[in-house]
């Protein structure tokens, strides 16, 4: 007998609101905090803030795209799809449009 398992996706929960990301940079886990509505997310980053457009796809995928790029590689849009949700964020995967590589991350719901 097999089970099936369908994680929880209440994705529509993570379209607004105030969110951290964790990731590693030298060797250090950094902390950067974004607020996403419909349309926009805004991204604060070691005093720094990105404006990107939020373009949705379906309820749980949406296409990034950098408003200001101030090089190549800002310029690519990055497509996200959240995979899991939980009580206080999600789980999601991004990579660059018309690209393979795929990376994973997590995030939490600050408001």
């Amino acid at each position: 007998m097999t089970a099936c398992f369908q994680p929880e996706r209440n994705c529509e929960d993570y379209k607004t609101g105030t969110f951290e990301f964790e990731t590693y940079l030298n060797g250090e886990i950094i902390t950067s905090r974004f607020i996403r509505n419909d349309s926009v997310e805004i991204d604060k980053f070691q005093g720094k803030a990105d404006t990107s457009s939020v373009r949705w796809i379906n309820d749980c995928e949406f296409i990034l795209k950098n408003l200001n790029p101030e090089n190549m590689a800002e310029r690519k849009p990055i497509h996200m799809k959240i995979l899991t949700t939980s009580k206080n964020g999600y789980t999601f995967e991004y990579g660059v449009v018309g690209e393979t590589r795929r990376e994973r991350g997590s995030v939490k719901k600050v408001k």
